[in-house]
């Protein structure tokens, strides 16, 4: 797949880290065995709630899953405390 933008990243009502990517889509991610899904009706990927892991560990494992999304100066970020949106930033810029 083409790299691709995050348009926006969240934490819904249900403590699920969801990711939505600009234009790819990931129907068959559930094949790969890492708890990583797809909602197609919603377009975006998602992790369980956290149990043992943290949000920056789902966001890690999501991102090295997937490997073909990036951050942009225009990504949304909902319901996400500002200290985890800094340590996603400074994961992301680290791993370029």
């Amino acid at each position: 797949m083409s790299a691709d933008f995050i348009i926006e990243i969240s934490i819904d009502e249900q403590g699920r880290l969801l990711i939505y990517p600009e234009k790819n889509t990931y129907p068959m991610i559930y094949r790969e065995g890492v708890e990583v899904h797809w909602d197609s009706k919603g377009g975006y990927l998602f992790s369980p709630k956290p149990r043992e892991w943290t949000y920056l560990d789902w966001f890690k494992h999501i991102i090295s899953t997937v490997k073909d999304l990036q951050l942009s100066p225009v990504t949304r970020w909902s319901n996400f405390p500002e200290n985890l949106k800094a340590d996603v930033i400074k994961w992301m810029n680290e791993t370029k």
